[in-house]
This record gives structure tokens, sequence and C-alpha cells, in this order.
């Protein structure tokens, strides 16, 4: 086997066994811990003899760690049986595998154990496969001197990738694209290149959605291409077991430690709490539920910024905040070299939630304290379980002296080619000339958002963080009431619940009931009467009832149909409620005259309902305006096409 996707390939021929009686999709739930087991075996094969030995002279309860010395690695197994053995017995290979399973150190049996493996077991024996399956994978030579840690990990990768994309339903939960992954991880380490490279580094990276382990891997390559001699620890967090376990299971086949991999909910139990690393990235659902986890992230939220999400709680429906906000408490602190990530989210975070939503605070907590460098729009269906566009957005908190307060939007939505085939809802790809094209324009606008004069490009665009702030104004309109003095207006009156906390409603009820069928004929005589009726009726309703106002204005009809109105305090009319949002850096009476008062003169603003928010209108400042086709053009189309209806209808007339 000169490459590893030969070996992979080799591997994966043993699906040849189990077609029939596997579906495709069901092949890795064979494949992947086998691999894993044989290559346990094939790594285990020189100390083997060593760790019976010392397993045997050992009377002791606890023996795990001397035993792991004896290995000379972090697991071993105390079975006597290996798939020599096991595919040499057909009857007995599912009780002789079971065996070998527990004879593995607890650290290993418990990654084996998340694949549910056992079940697997008694199906392939019932199906007669068991011994055979067994017998192919003991013909791979896995050994160390044969397939060293990293070229193991490239193929339990290729592996995997194959299993993703013949499991379209569910790939998209734990696998994301490798040019995705290739294209995020560039951008991510850009800046650094430089850095990178020099002597003696020492790097730690986290993926608290990790699913297979896919981006931390690829991470991990990228830094290594940079510099061979870096030391680089990955970590990760993953809430499905078998994602975990594939995780883990590579983890441990490439050399890296698989207890930096844990198993469980990213909000509610912090895997890695109370560390930082160089660099983060992530992947997490779209539109990821967070209700069963509510009442713990509630109670972190409540300490406010000692705790992850002191910036705002996202609505139920969609976590992805509460992501992005977990990776930002992990950032190192700026005197120790600080932090970048990276993340993948839908056009959602972009703009859901008005003004002051949790969404909004979470959004201007993030641009006050200048942490977002750039976001990069990626075209729609690179997936492979939805076809909508995707956003990374890339944050750090040692931005460069010329970005701080700017933020870099990068339009890359052209930037794909059409697959040859279709992977569920994934028919585009990134090649990668494109992305070599997206990771230069990235680097040049980091370089050149400092230079008021560069033309830029096309597709970049340079902000300060303040223009993706607003005011929202709330504009008010008084409440006109137009009415026939009649039983019915009164009685509607009565009814009418703006006015339902006015005291002197009633009074005026009260003195306009003697008014019905009253014929109004002047603004003058119409207040006159007023009056006289009002003091006429015994209530206690004095002229100043007027200036106070009982409704937002009394409109009169005089006998040539104009209309007079009495002014007097407004109460604003909630159907004409409207709201406006003001950029952050304009004046809100300088808009709301230039915008609001030559459409609606009577309208005012109500300052105590004020508000600020934060979105991010990618499309809007990227849309460029197509003009409509020609009238001539289209009536041309219309009448050939009338032409082709008319020649078919004759057709069938015949």
């Amino acid at each position: 086997m000169t490459t590893h996707q030969e070996l992979a390939g080799f591997i994966w021929s043993v699906a040849d066994l189990l077609r029939g009686d596997y579906r495709q999709s069901e092949y890795g739930k064979v494949i992947l811990p086998l691999t894993v087991l044989r290559r346990l075996e094939c790594v285990m094969e020189p100390t083997r003899q060593a760790v019976w030995d010392r397993d045997a002279s050992l009377n002791l309860d606890n023996k795990d760690q001397l035993l792991k010395i004896a290995a000379k690695l972090p697991f071993y197994n105390t079975s006597k049986q290996a798939f020599a053995t096991i595919g040499a017995d057909a009857a007995s290979a599912d009780k002789n595998l079971r065996d070998f399973i527990n004879g593995f150190s607890p650290n290993a049996r418990e990654i084996l154990d998340k694949y549910d493996f056992d079940a697997q077991i008694t199906r392939l024996k019932n199906a007669k496969l068991l011994y055979l399956v067994v017998q192919k994978f003991a013909d791979v030579d896995l050994r160390l001197d044969k397939v060293d840690n990293h070229q193991m990990g490239y193929v339990f990768e290729e592996l995997i990738r194959k299993f993703s994309e013949i499991s379209n339903e569910t790939a998209g939960e734990h696998f994301t694209p490798r040019e995705v992954i290739k294209l995020m991880v560039n951008l991510l380490l850009a800046p650094d290149a430089g850095a990178l490279t020099e002597p003696g580094q020492v790097i730690n990276i986290l993926d608290p959605a990790c699913g297979t382990g896919g981006m931390l891997s690829a991470a991990e390559d990228h830094i290594a291409s940079l510099n061979p001699g870096a030391t680089v620890t990955l970590f990760g967090q993953e809430l499905n077991a078998e994602s975990y376990a594939i995780c883990r299971s590579d983890m441990m086949l490439k050399g890296q430690d698989p207890a930096n991999i844990v198993l469980g909910n990213s909000f509610s139990e912090d895997g890695h709490q109370g560390r930082t690393f160089d660099y983060m990235l992530a992947n997490p659902p779209f539109g990821v539920e967070w209700k069963k986890v509510k009442e713990a992230v509630e109670k972190e939220a409540a300490f406010g910024h000692a705790g992850r999400f002191g910036a705002g709680l996202p609505r139920i429906n969609d976590g992805s905040f509460l992501f992005l906000q977990h990776m930002l408490s992990k950032m190192r602190p700026v005197e120790k070299g600080g932090s970048r990530l990276a993340i993948v989210f839908n056009g959602s975070p972009l703009f859901t939630g008005a003004a002051e939503s949790g969404e909004s605070n979470i959004r201007r907590w993030i641009l006050e304290n200048d942490l977002l460098e750039g976001i990069v729009a990626l075209p729609d269906q690179l997936f492979y379980n939805t076809g909508i566009s995707t956003y990374f957005w890339i944050l750090s908190n040692r931005k460069a002296s010329k970005l701080r307060n700017k933020v870099v939007l990068l339009d890359a939505r052209d930037q794909w080619a059409k697959m040859r085939k279709s992977l569920g809802d994934k028919r585009k790809l990134i090649t990668d000339d494109q992305i070599s094209d997206i990771t230069r324009l990235y680097g040049e606008a980091l370089t050149v958002a400092s230079d008021p004069d560069h033309p830029g490009h096309a597709k970049v665009k340079v902000f300060a963080t303040t223009d993706f702030g607003y005011q929202r104004i709330t504009v008010e309109r008084p409440l006109k009431l137009r009415f026939e003095i009649t039983e019915e207006t009164l009685a509607a009156l009565a009814e009418a619940k703006p006015l339902a906390r006015y005291d002197y409603r009633d009074m005026l009820i009260t003195a306009f009931k003697p008014l019905v069928g009253t014929v109004w004929w002047t603004k003058k005589e119409a207040k006159v009467t007023l009056l006289e009726a009002a003091a006429g009726s015994g209530v206690p309703w004095p002229t100043a009832a007027v200036e106070k106002g009982l409704w937002a204005s009394i409109a009169i009809s005089d006998a040539d149909g104009e209309v007079q109105q009495e002014k007097c305090e407004v109460v604003p009319d909630p159907d004409l409620r409207d709201y406006e949002n003001v950029p952050l850096n304009e004046d809100a009476d300088e808009y709301f005259a230039r915008e609001v008062l030559p459409h609606v003169p009577d309208a005012w603003i109500d300052y105590a309902k004020t508000k600020t928010g934060y979105e991010i209108p990618f499309t809007r400042h990227f849309y460029v305006y197509t003009p409509p086709r020609p009238l001539a053009n289209i009536d041309g189309e219309l009448r050939q096409l009338e032409s082709q209806i008319q020649s078919l209808l004759r057709e069938v007339t015949k």
C-alpha cells in the first residue's frame, strides 16, 4: 500500500462482504471500529507479551498504570486473543472477539463501547459474516513501521469521509466537507503564518462541536505543513456518542491524547473548564435548540460575565451564539498571546433579533469589544444536509492595530464549482484555486484595512464596528377620532382602549349625550355648544379638561365638509405606531426631520422607547442592482410563445 487512499480503499473493500446484509449507510458501523481494533492490536504487538507477564505477576485491584508502563503505550490489552485466532474459529468468533475487546484498558474500552459494536458482533454472527470480516482485517498490516501515526490518521479520515458521503441523511450532523475545512483553517491561521514557522511552537486547538474530528485534523495538518517541528495538541467536545467515538479513535490512532476529546453537551457540561486555547474552530449544528439545557444555561447566565453567557441569551430554538460565547470565554488573555477563532454560521446570527434582544445584545457586546475581525459569505449547497448559504465568522482578541474597531466583509458566494455527482444537498464545492483566491483576498483585506486611499475590491468591504449599530426609535402619531355624535359613536368611544386610562372619558360621553343629532356648523359654534352642553349637563367638566385633552383631536365637519380640530394633549394611536432604525453615528432628530416629518408632519419620537441594536446586513452591503429587461424583449418573447401555443393548438384540433 503506497498511499493512505489505497490503504483505506483496501479496508473499505470489506464492504463487499456486508452487501445485502447491511445498508450502505451502515457499513461504517462495522468498518470503523474494526479498523480501530486492528490498529491497536498492531501497535501493541511488540509489548503484548510484556503486558501478559506483568499482569500475571501483579496481585492488585488497580493495575492500570503499571500495565501502561509495561505496554509503553497509553493503552494495553490483557486478552490472549488476536485477529488471527478470532478469525480462525467461526463457531466461537463472537466469544473470542468479545474477550479481546474486554481485555483492553478502560480508556480504550470506553471508546469502543461508544460504537455500540457489541450489537454488530451479534448481527455479523447471525449473518455468518463475523469470522469472514475478521479474517479480512487480519490481512491488513497496520504496524507502526508500516503505517505511522500521521498516515494512520489520514487512513481513518478517508474511511470517515467515505462513510459520511454515503450517509447523506446524517452526514452534515458530524462531517464538514473537506474543502470547507481547508478554507476555514486557511483564514483562521493566515495572519499568523509567519509566527507559526518559528521554532519551538507549542499550539493548542479546540473544537467544541468536533464531530468526527475533521477540523482538528485539518488544523494540525496545516500547521505541520508550515512548521513540521511544531507541537500541536488537539482538544474537542462532542454530544453524539458515535461521532465522539470516531473522533477519539482518530486522536488515538494519530498519537494525540484521546482524553482531550470529551463526551457531553458543551452548553451544560464544559469539558474543558478553566482552559484557554491559541486557536478554536467549529461548525456547530445550525439552529440547534437548547431547551434541554435551558436551566443550566440560564443559571450560568445569571452570573453575567463571570460565566460564559454574560453577553446575552439567544432565542431557545437557536444556540449558535451560545457556541460562540463558549468559545470566546476560552480565549487566552492578550498579555498571554491572545486567541483567534473561526465558526460556521447560517445567516440567522447576522440579523435575527430586534434591538436589545438576546441576539442583538450579543452582537453589540462582540462589536463594542472589537472581537469580530471578519465575515466571509460562502456559496450555498456546500453541505451534505442543507442547501442554505453559510458564513465564516472570524474573531480575535489580538487584532492588529490597523484593524482596531474595523470588520472585514468578504463575499465569496460566487466562488464554487459544480460537483459531478450530488451528495445529499451538497451540489457545489470550492476548488483549491478558489480556496487560494479567497485566502489571498482576505489576507489583502486585513492589510489594506487601514489605507483609506486603497480602491479595495468589489468582493471585499471594510466597515467600522459602529457601522452595524443603530438606534431603534419609536415614531408615534396622534389618535384621531372623526365621528358624528350618535349613539353608535358614543358607544365606540366608550370602548376605545387608548382612552381607557383617562378619567374624563365618561364625563365627556355624558356631556355629549344631549348633543346626539346636533348639526355642527362652525368651529366657534361647536366649541361654545360643547362647553355649554358640558356645563348644562351638570358634569364638573371645566374648560381646562379640553386643554389637557381627552383624545388626540376632535374632528368636526362644518356645513362645507371642512374639518376643524380642537387640539388637545396628544394621545398616541397604537395602530399608527411605527419604528425607524437610525444609524448609530447619525443624530436621531436630524434623521427624523429628514426622513419622517416630510411624510407625516404630525409624528413625534417617543424617546423613552429608544433602543440600541446591532445587526450585520451582509447581503445589503453587496447588493448589485439588476435592471429589468426591456419591455420590447419581453413582448417579443410573449408573442413568440403565443405563436408556439397557437401552432400546438392547431395540431391538436386537426
